[in-house]
This record gives structure tokens, sequence and C-alpha cells, in this order.
């Protein structure tokens, strides 16, 4: 089954960290560009970091410092680790196999997301 799964949310305080997992299967990630994508309540959904399949990364500048995108090839997975988190962080996170969300087709995969709440 070609499949993606996102992991690792919950609820931290403010300060707090967290690391989502992005894992694919039926289907290798490490030949594909994955995007890291939020939506909070009421908002549209944005890019937060992207890793090419050449290892290029680009972060959200509200992010940059914070969050962290690496990939590991032998477990099929990319990662978002989160540090320094803030309310305005609270969102579901998402991963998908392109950098822009507006540019996925059904030859994309993407996942239903983890829900990250960052509160006191």
């Amino acid at each position: 089954q070609v499949q993606l799964v996102e992991s690792g949310g919950g609820l931290v305080p403010p300060g707090g960290s967290l690391r989502l997992s992005c894992a694919a299967t039926g289907f290798s990630l490490a030949i594909h560009p994955v995007g890291w994508f939020r939506q909070a309540p009421g908002k549209g959904r944005e890019r937060v970091a992207c890793i090419a399949h050449d290892g290029n990364i680009i972060y959200r500048a509200s992010v940059r410092g914070r969050f962290t995108i690496s990939r590991d090839n032998a477990n099929n997975a990319v990662y978002l680790e989160m540090n320094n988190l803030k309310p305005d962080d609270t969102a579901l996170y998402s991963c998908a196999t392109d950098c822009e969300w507006a540019a996925l087709t059904p030859h994309h995969h993407w996942g239903q997301g983890t829900q990250v709440t960052v509160s006191s």
C-alpha cells in the first residue's frame, strides 16, 4: 500500500519540543522532495520547511533556527525537529512529496496530518 503517514504531534507548553515523522510505505521517499506544511484553524496552509532530493533545504522565516528538517533514507522517512515551540506554531502538520502544496497532483503523495498544540 502506497502511503505517507505523519506522527509525533501532541500538546506541549511554550518552549517545548517535538519531533514529527513523515514515514513512507510502498515507495521510496529518498527520490522525492518532501515538504512539511501546517494549517491552523481559520488560516491558510503554509509551508514550514522543505528538503529537496539533492539535500537543499528551505525554511519558513518564522521557524528558521527553531525547526530542523532531515532525511532518514534507511527508514524511508523525513523528520521535522521543532524546538522552542510557540503558541503560533499550533496547527495540523502534514507532509507531502513536493515543496508546494498547490502543485500536488494525484501523482504525488501526502498524509492526513498530525496535530501540534502549543499551550500552557
